[in-house]
């Protein structure tokens, strides 16, 4: 690639054009060389999509790189994945387009002549000799440096061999978009335009829960119960006969969601972010989904976060429990939901979700007693404890030490990330 959009094929060397006169590129000749180029890694091993190929040819179009360095990073940043295939780009890159001259090394002199050895450097003038600028032709041994750490090096000439190997280290340049990034922060430090995006991307959560039978039923060819009348209905087609026996089977119907939520002032930094996923819960199950909060108290927010607006509707539930980053009486919360809600219906075969650090302020024991008596109620139950992340984490806390013994699936959920943990634990048989 000599001039912006001068590739014609790979490995072939053209002409390089003056920086004033770069004519324009051909779609055609870019998608041909960034498929040969694309198919050449994957037969080295590289896992490059055809979409990818594409990809690249869009950005070579758009972009125009006029160097082999430019190109380098350009086809970088599009095709590789992860660090495993730097090696294996570097490797191809070098062999495809090693031979091609960078017009920008030769300001208007005649062009240097192709290395003869590409495997082997060839000899380079004394250090008092070498002008300044930019190297010489690309070599074939390693992808092109940056000019910025060549300059770094000359600006450091007492730095030993090791140091300056040290400095080209390669950084891999992922072109990570703004939910992948989202994807690995904690919920801790998100900001508030950050909170913003996490409301958009929790609209596509998808919440399911596992079925249980229902006593309502429907016709099946393998079901394991007779339907008499339906059968005796259709003897009248054949004389009075029951010649096809009719069967029913109960129907699938999936299971009630609880989320429990800690707003306390020891999970103040993780509340608003599990506020917002709560508000996503709630709209992907529908009816059969409970939201609850508690610090002191325990509050209902169902009806809050059915609203049609999610900015209302978590205001609303900000306002609806006034014990926000208050005190925590995990107990306390537990026992007013079993009383109130649990026994009553909302619990009963349901999957729990509780999300809470697990520090109590008051006894432990009623943790215990009211886990036990939640256990009997529901399905399953998911505890989120977002500080189980941090290394060395051990359920030391009195809460959450009382409360471990009665919980199906411990997670951590202290990203948008591991929050899919959390979705498959609640999505998960027992």
């Amino acid at each position: 690639m000599a001039g912006r959009g001068d590739l014609t094929s790979p490995g072939a060397s053209t002409p390089p054009q003056p920086p004033g006169r770069r004519p324009p590129a051909s779609p055609g000749d870019l998608a041909e060389v960034a498929a040969r180029f694309c198919a050449l890694l994957h037969a080295a091993g590289a896992p490059v999509s055809p979409e990818r190929a594409g990809r690249l040819a869009r950005a070579v179009q758009l972009a125009s790189p006029y160097t082999v360095d430019e190109l380098y990073w350009l086809a970088r940043v599009t095709l590789v994945a992860g660090l495993s295939d730097v090696a294996v780009f570097d490797r191809v890159f070098a062999q495809v387009f090693g031979g091609l001259v960078d017009p920008a090394d030769w300001r208007g002199n005649a062009p240097p002549p192709a290395p003869v050895n590409a495997g082997a450097p060839g000899p380079q003038p004394p250090p008092e000799t070498v002008p300044p600028g930019p190297p010489g032709p690309v070599r074939r041994d390693g992808p092109p440096r940056s000019r910025m750490s060549e300059r770094a090096n000359e600006e450091r000439p007492d730095s030993d061999g090791d140091e300056s190997r040290d400095s080209e280290t390669l950084v891999v340049l992922a072109a990570e978009s703004a939910e992948e990034r989202l994807r690995s922060r904690e919920f801790s430090t998100l900001t508030d335009s950050e909170l913003a995006a996490l409301r958009t991307l929790s609209e596509k959560l998808v919440v399911a829960t596992p079925s249980r039978r229902s006593r309502r039923s429907a016709r099946h060819r393998s079901g394991d119960r007779l339907d008499l009348r339906a059968t005796l209905r259709r003897s009248r087609r054949t004389g009075g006969e029951p010649v096809y026996a009719i069967r029913r089977r109960s129907r699938p119907k999936p299971r009630r969601l609880v989320a429990i939520c800690d707003v306390s002032g020891s999970m103040e930094q993780f509340s608003r972010a599990y506020l917002t996923l709560l508000l996503a819960t709630v709209r992907s199950a529908g009816s059969r989904a409970e939201a609850f909060v508690f610090a002191t108290r325990l509050t209902r927010l169902t009806r809050q976060l059915r609203l049609s607006s999610p900015d209302v509707a978590l205001e609303r539930a900000g306002r609806k429990a006034p014990d926000w980053s208050g005190g925590t009486r995990i107990g306390q919360a537990l026992k007013e939901f079993n009383d109130s809600f649990g026994r009553r219906g909302v619990a009963r075969g349901a999957v729990v979700v509780v999300v809470s650090d697990g520090w109590e302020r008051s006894d432990t024991d009623a943790i215990a007693r009211e886990m036990a008596r939640l256990s009997r109620l529901a399905h399953k139950i998911v505890w989120v404890n977002p500080r189980k992340a941090a290394l060395g984490y051990a359920p030391l806390a009195g809460g959450m030490a009382a409360a471990l013994p009665y919980v199906d699936r411990f997670v951590s959920g202290h990203n948008l990330a591991a929050f899919d943990e959390v979705l498959e634990a609640v999505r998960s048989a027992r």
